[in-house]
């Protein structure tokens, strides 16, 4: 099996990010982790954070930005993350009005076209991360797959959330498969338990639910329900280059480093 560079989505450990920066990317690095995968800025120019991830050792592969930022400031937003160093700029998380079904999908479809041509021209590379919601079927078609058809991969390519993937129905590895050579960077993330409503509370956006379900809880890597190393399989048939560790919450027993910790102790024992 191929040896991925492996990258920690900073999402994981936001709340070490918001009291230290550059502390938080000694831990990541020292974890043993390649990269990271940027959510939030934290005040500092892309030329602060480009500069310590040099001197930490880390590459800055890619980077989360809401849609609704880079479409409010297109050429300022993409050009912060180009002087940052990221290889892949990431559509991560669309807010209710914008999800299919409602009535500003068609603008994210439009607005990838122009983000995904701007980020080329910037050496970058636009990717959209699923969550379940876009699996929901207009004409027999998932509306992530439309997403995808419409807009060209030269503009936009995948991120597959492979826990998103499963907890919408779906096999993770063969929709990883399904998008073999437009699927560059592979989120890897871990759960146990089903689908629940007011699930999103988990994953810090629902503000209004103060308690998680109890149902469903993100686990480290290779301690809940996913086949990891079919996922990994499919990653490599796939021509993916890069796997990223994302858990949105820590479990009940561990801290958010130590779940980090944990999930690249498990990838690279595989």
């Amino acid at each position: 099996m191929k040896t991925f560079p492996i990258a920690l989505q900073l999402y994981s450990v936001r709340e070490r990010m918001a009291e230290d920066v550059a502390d938080t990317l000694r831990a990541v690095k020292a974890m043993g982790y390649d990269g990271v995968e940027f959510a939030g800025t934290f005040g500092n120019t892309a030329e602060e954070l480009a500069a310590l991830c040099r001197e930490v050792g880390l590459v800055p592969i890619s980077a989360h930005v809401p849609f609704e930022e880079m479409m409010a400031d297109p050429e300022g937003v993409l050009s912060y993350y180009a002087a940052l160093g990221c290889r892949y700029v990431v559509i991560p998380y669309l807010t209710e009005e914008y999800r299919p079904g409602h009535e500003k999908f068609d603008e994210v479809i439009a607005g990838a076209k122009q983000l995904g041509e701007l980020a080329n021209a910037k050496g970058m590379t636009l990717l959209y991360h699923n969550h379940d919601f876009e699996f929901v079927k207009v004409d027999g078609e998932y509306a992530l797959d439309r997403l995808y058809r419409e807009v060209s991969a030269d503009y936009l390519q995948t991120q597959l959330d492979t826990c998103w993937v499963r907890v919408a129905g779906e096999d993770p590895a063969a929709y990883i498969r399904k998008y073999s050579g437009r699927a560059p960077v592979v989120h890897l993330k871990d759960f146990v338990g089903q689908k629940t409503e007011n699930m999103y509370a988990l994953i810090g956006i629902d503000e209004d639910e103060k308690k998680a379900p109890q149902a469903f809880e993100f686990r480290p890597v290779g301690s809940g329900v996913q086949d990891l190393p079919a996922i990994l399989a499919a990653a490599e048939q796939a021509g993916a280059e890069w796997v990223v560790v994302e858990q949105d919450q820590p479990d009940g027993e561990h801290s958010s480093l130590e779940c980090a910790r944990l999930s690249i102790n498990y990838l690279r024992a595989l």
